[in-house]
């Protein structure tokens, strides 16, 4: 497959205060629950909740518990890190609704902070998702990203949910295990990636190369596109790699947190990061 070398100059982008350089577009934070703009992340479920208490990145500004949720915290020695407010189950549920599964605990946090494309560690595997809108899928794939030790998953600022709510429901803890980047322009992201070295490769359906086929080395970041669309024109050209993920069915599509779960598998099995 012919490697495609596109390096157009890209200034990588450095912190100021809160907001970065427009070339870049990283955040320092994502935006609340249906976008609000006062920070308020939303966190509920045992898993989900569970892992912001243990991470001391992570500021609890609110804790509501039922009396359930509180007696197994504290049987399994869980400290709370604030004083938590004992609420019956159906006030959890006035405010997620009633088809949210809380399991009894409900958490108001302030957002993590967003690193920037330049502080990518230069080894191992990362994620990129071009306007993968869904945060069922999106959660799913950062638990699949956290279970195989993904040191960041890439993503766009706009058309991609909040990192909130239900995608952290989905990501079952891994909210807090694999840094989320977010950017303004994909297509600069990846040109830097590929300054700083590393193997893009887009995975779509048209690829001219099965992934198992392709010789992958770290650092590499694997590319995947929007539920249904795909991979954008300008994502793919960027990339230096498109390659596609082969299967033996009738069915050749597979859901986009699926194919994540299967390039992921295939890409640390060739780079040994298995054992």
């Amino acid at each position: 497959m012919r490697d495609r070398d596109r390096k157009p100059k890209f200034r990588s982008a450095r912190s100021k205060g809160r907001e970065r350089s427009r070339d870049s577009g990283a955040k320092a934070s994502w935006r609340g629950r249906e976008g609000k703009a006062d920070d308020t992340v939303i966190l509920y479920g045992w898993h989900t909740v569970t892992a912001a208490l243990a991470n001391p990145k992570r500021r609890i500004r609110k804790l509501l518990l039922t009396e359930n949720a509180a007696r197994r915290l504290a049987e399994e020695e869980i400290d709370t890190r604030v004083t938590p407010e004992i609420v019956r189950p159906q006030l959890i549920d006035q405010r997620l609704g009633p088809d949210a599964v809380h399991q009894g605990l409900f958490a108001e946090a302030d957002p993590l902070a967003s690193p920037g494309i330049d502080m990518l560690p230069e080894e191992g595997i990362v994620l990129v998702l071009d306007q993968i809108t869904d945060p069922h899928n999106v959660g799913a794939i950062m638990r699949s990203a956290a279970a195989f030790a993904v040191k960041a998953i890439v993503t766009t600022a706009r058309h991609s949910p909040e990192a909130t709510g239900v995608l952290a429901k989905s990501a079952s803890g891994a909210l807090e295990l694999v840094p989320l980047v977010t950017v303004q322009n994909l297509a600069r992201a990846l040109n830097e990636m590929n300054e700083r070295g590393f193997l893009t490769v887009g995975l779509d359906s048209q690829g001219g190369e099965n992934l198992a086929a392709v010789t992958l080395r770290q650092p590499v970041a694997l590319v995947l596109g929007a539920e249904g669309k795909g991979l954008r024109q300008l994502t793919r050209e960027t990339c230096r790699v498109v390659a596609r993920l082969d299967t033996p069915g009738e069915i050749k599509s597979l859901n986009v947190s699926n194919a994540a779960v299967l390039a992921l598998y295939i890409g640390a099995s060739q780079l040994g990061l298995m054992g």
